[in-house]
């Protein structure tokens, strides 16, 4: 089977060493080489066309956010894989279509998810017949969206979601609360999980404790410091819009 081509920007000497070690474990991963900071990552995706990269969101030079909106431009782009220590990066980072979003410090359960992810990505990519479409049938089985469906457990109940339907997702304390068009459901799933299963339909993350629907999306109103306040239509709920997510969240909308 043909390896799958990675590479490294981390210029924190320890959490680079720490990632290397973790992704030489795979048998079918090949790592092409490592950079400190952006401008040698643009460098070395140019000499060794990696088919994922896997970045600090904060580098020195030329950040990993600023790498990335680069790479966008050619024409075999390598699927993003973000790493940082801050949370709040995510909205940015998932605006950049990226394949998942690392936090410091790694965990090895957790990135054997990020993989499994890339390769059932790099495996619809490649086209890899009978065995691409059998992990991207088992990626859509254990829980992602089939066919525009949603099942989730709310409370004993096991509910088949049409994801057309649901205007927003929103974060309680040990818990998630899905609205849609047809009344609010309570699941036992988190807000990154279940943005991670509608990443291929018009969700954003407005908000580090909203998801919204793009497709509901009436009004934006701008509120304090940058920030805005998201209506939606067929429901009266105001969604709050972080000044950071605000800025790609009117590019998305005026399709850009």
């Amino acid at each position: 089977m043909k390896k799958i081509k990675v590479a490294v920007a981390e210029d924190e000497r320890l959490a680079r060493e720490e990632l290397v070690y973790l992704l030489e474990r795979e048998t079918d991963v090949e790592l092409v080489g490592t950079a400190v900071n952006g401008r040698e990552l643009l460098e070395l995706v140019e000499e060794t066309a990696p088919d994922a990269v896997f970045l600090d969101i904060q580098m020195p030079e030329l950040e990993g956010i600023q790498a990335a909106r680069m790479l966008q431009g050619r024409d075999q782009k390598p699927f993003l894989l973000f790493t940082t220590a801050h949370e709040e990066y995510a909205v940015e980072a998932f605006g950049l279509r990226a394949l998942d979003y690392l936090l410091k410090p790694y965990s090895p359960q957790r990135l054997k998810e990020s993989l499994q992810r890339l390769r059932e990505a790099v495996g619809t990519r490649r086209g890899d017949g009978a065995d691409g479409t059998a992990r991207t049938l088992g990626a859509a089985v254990s829980g992602s969206v089939a066919a525009g469906r949603l099942l989730v457990e709310d409370g004993e109940r096991m509910v088949v979601l049409e994801t057309k339907n649901l205007l927003y997702a929103e974060k309680e304390e040990k818990a998630l609360r899905l609205v849609t068009v047809e009344g609010d459901y309570t699941v036992r799933l988190t807000l990154q999980e279940l943005e991670d299963k509608l990443r291929e339909q018009p969700f954003f993350r407005v908000h580090r404790s909203y998801l919204v629907n793009l497709d509901y999306v009436r009004e934006l109103v701008p509120w304090l410091n940058g920030a805005y306040t998201l209506l939606l239509r067929g429901n009266e709920t105001q969604v709050p819009v972080s000044r950071d997510a605000g800025k790609e969240l009117i590019r998305l909308l005026k399709g850009g």
